[in-house]
């Protein structure tokens, strides 16, 4: 099941919008590595980048958090961080079992919907904290 980047996955904020495009560009693309038999190192390649490309996109996320003093804060790091849980568990089994087809469909597709819903969720929340704040900032305009 290919996940699709679509407006309501957008929160506005260029940076975090583009490290979403990728992400779910990056579980796409394992799904098909997957399912079109491509050689292990390939399937580990995608999920080394997935998973060192999640932490970073979490790194910039919270630093995002902390500039506009988000109230919501240390929650959203807490999703931030059981999700690295459940992914370094994930990762072990990948290493013991190797890259079996259900096991990279576990993968895959606990990162993607866990992606997705976090978006919807936490990540649109924020977001719109932050432009209100912005705006703020800005004050009003005449």
């Amino acid at each position: 099941m290919a996940y699709v980047w679509d407006k309501d996955l957008e929160t506005g904020h260029e940076l975090i919008d583009n490290q979403h495009k990728q992400l779910v560009r990056a579980v796409n693309d394992l799904q098909v590595a997957n399912a079109s038999g491509k050689a292990a190192e390939e399937i580990e390649r995608t999920i080394d980048f997935l998973l060192g490309y999640t932490v970073k996109h979490f790194h910039d996320e919270e630093a995002l958090q902390i500039e506009y003093g988000y109230p919501d804060y240390y929650e959203h790091v807490s999703y931030h961080r059981e999700f690295k849980g459940q992914v370094a568990q994930l990762a072990g089994r990948l290493q013991e079992e190797g890259p079996t087809r259900e096991l990279v469909d576990e993968i895959s597709q606990h990162i993607g919907d866990w992606l997705l819903h976090h978006i919807k969720s936490d990540d649109l929340k924020m977001a719109t904290y932050v432009q209100q704040e912005d705006a703020r900032r800005r004050g009003p305009t005449i």
